[in-house]
């Protein structure tokens, strides 16, 4: 009984497939019997650095706007398709799962032409213009929020995340947490990061933050993407400011057990924020055509969970910094309204039911 999983482009596709990958492998699945599918960005290292066989293809993202590079997608596809079918047939997949991103289409399309269940599952609040296509072939359609748009038989299950974020419990990490990064338990924590890829806008305005601190003492642990640790090693932070930064952080569950505020992106991090019960500033990324992250940013402020800071108030940022993170009462508050709205069952609900397909 084989798998196929197909995650491409950035973090926000790639770790909710890894985590159903995971899940698959705690119901019993080995990990060579389920195949990941990508091309030659971060899932060409995720995937088999954690055991997983990997189908690496030349293919890539549809240019927005009229673009040469978009001539050449329609025999990309096509090729893809025919590996992803071969694949399929050598392996006797029993059940397909696309995560979004540009893999989602030839995937459904050699999924539909086969004897394999198919499955979409959107991250989005949005869906993408790559899985709105690819859900006329699914047979189920997984969706993170309730109010999710552009897929019409969507089943609200939330956002797959890693088992150790699933079962999170800050109590219990805390200590562990606050030795990993150096930080006092007494001193409010800060927490900053952009995603798998950082952002640059967010990292410029925490910098200045850092620097120009006019408050009480506080600690931040930045995760400043693998690309800018060069570039923020050495920034500057006022005296009564600690700041341990990080390029990468493979342990998000200490990341989050550290902190009791974060900066954040909307993507894929509005899972982990909600299931580890995290208050927070949203910054919802400007790129794509589609919003998704403003419309991620929103479902949890309307909730009660979080605040958003479009890029133009970054220069807020610290006003809003010093009115939230020294107010337990409000943090609590957004702290609650997370957890009640979070989903961490998400993988091994999507698990179990292709492993009910296969069957």
């Amino acid at each position: 009984m084989s798998f196929m999983i197909a995650a491409a482009g950035t973090g926000g596709h790639v770790f909710p497939g890894l985590a159903v990958a995971e899940a698959l492998v705690a119901a019993g699945i080995e990990r060579a019997e389920i195949v990941c599918v990508g091309g030659d960005r971060i899932e060409s290292r995720t995937y088999p650095e954690h055991g997983f066989p990997f189908l690496e293809l030349e293919l890539k993202g549809l240019k927005r706007s009229l673009h040469p590079s978009n001539l050449s997608l329609p025999l990309l596809v096509l090729r893809a398709r025919r590996r992803i079918t071969a694949e399929i047939e050598s392996r006797s997949v029993r059940a397909v799962i696309a995560m979004g991103g540009y893999v989602t289409i030839p995937t459904g399309m050699a999924a539909s032409k086969s004897d394999a269940s198919f499955f979409v599952a959107e991250q989005n609040a949005g869906a993408g213009l790559a899985n709105r296509i690819a859900s006329r072939w699914a047979d189920r359609v997984f969706v993170s929020f309730p109010n999710t748009t552009g897929l019409p038989m969507g089943e609200w299950v939330g956002n797959p995340v890693r088992d150790d974020i699933a079962r999170f419990d800050r109590a219990t990490l805390r200590e562990e947490a606050l030795d990993h990064y150096g930080l006092k338990a007494e001193i409010p924590t800060l927490g900053v990061f952009g995603g798998s890829l950082g952002a640059r806008a967010i990292n410029v305005a925490i910098a200045s933050l850092a620097a120009g601190w006019q408050g009480p003492p506080f600690q931040m642990v930045q995760l400043v993407g693998r690309a800018h640790e060069n570039t923020y090693a050495d920034a500057p932070a006022a005296d009564n400011v600690y700041v341990a930064r990080r390029g990468f952080e493979p342990r998000m569950d200490l990341f989050f057990a550290a902190i009791d505020l974060v900066v954040a992106r909307a993507g894929g991090s509005v899972a982990e924020i909600t299931a580890t019960g995290t208050p927070a500033i949203l910054v919802p990324g400007e790129f794509g055509s589609s919003g998704h992250q403003g419309a991620n940013a929103s479902f949890l402020e309307q909730a009660g969970a979080g605040i958003v800071l479009r890029e133009e108030g970054l220069p807020a940022l610290a006003d809003l910094v010093r009115q939230l993170l020294f107010d337990p009462i409000a943090l609590e508050n957004m702290a609650e309204a997370a957890r009640a709205i979070a989903r961490p069952d998400a993988a091994n609900l999507i698990a179990g039911a292709m492993i009910e397909a296969a069957s």
